[in-house]
């Protein structure tokens, strides 16, 4: 069977796996200890953007100076603060994940993961879906120059898998996913798995939007071309 010439582009929290509140507790932690008090509705708007706009964004919203040492420590703290839960409670992959991967490279699809976290926080997910990063490509925020809403990060993860941009679907469960799928002229496929509702994925750029991976599985002859 040919290679296909489509590819998938995952997001990670809250695309693969359920991990996207433990970052929203882990960012409220680093916050608290920062002295920023702010409610975890306004952090959860946040996740799936690069830790460093989102800190910024923060940081604006409560008036406080934005430095680069302020923004070192939360980022310091939220990752400490992460894999410290992670260890304690450990990351599970979403329903169909593991499968929807399966899946795809049993039918030579081609699929790649991209998040907006650092390898220091995204070594464990990787770690609960089986992924080994040295066979699939595995773009984090370490590798780019700037992360989602841009489009790097899937731009990057197209480029390793050799297949053009814009025939590559982006699978998120945030805007910021879909904002970055618009941005790299890609189709947005959103995931209502990390907490945003249908309206906003579709309004922010999803052609169709699915509970979770196992959702997408059972209706993937709507998204996947056929050979």
């Amino acid at each position: 069977m040919p290679r296909s010439s489509t590819a998938f582009l995952f997001d990670l929290d809250g695309t693969l796996v359920d991990s996207v509140y433990q970052h929203v507790l882990a960012w409220k932690e680093a916050l608290d200890q920062e002295g920023v008090d702010l409610s975890v509705w306004r952090i959860h708007r946040k996740i799936g953007m690069s830790g460093g706009l989102f800190a910024n964004i923060l940081l604006r919203e409560t008036g406080l100076d934005i430095t680069t040492d302020r923004r070192e420590r939360l980022r310091v703290r939220h990752a400490e603060a992460y894999n410290r839960q992670a260890r304690e409670n450990p990351i599970r992959p979403l329903p169909g994940a593991r499968e929807q991967l399966a899946f795809l490279s049993e039918q030579r699809i081609p699929w790649a993961i991209a998040t907006s976290g650092r390898m220091e926080t995204a070594a464990p997910n990787i770690a609960a879906l089986g992924v080994d990063p040295n066979v699939v490509p595995v773009i984090t925020r370490d590798l780019v120059r700037h992360a989602k809403p841009d489009p790097d990060l899937f731009i990057a993860a197209a480029d390793r898998l050799g297949i053009d941009i814009v025939h590559s679907l982006v699978v998120g469960d945030s805007i910021w996913d879909m904002l970055a799928a618009q941005r790299a002229r890609a189709l947005g496929i959103g995931l209502l798995s990390g907490g945003y509702g249908q309206g906003e994925l579709e309004r922010s750029g999803a052609f169709r939007v699915y509970d979770d991976p196992a959702d997408l599985l059972r209706h993937i002859d709507e998204v996947a071309a056929r050979s």
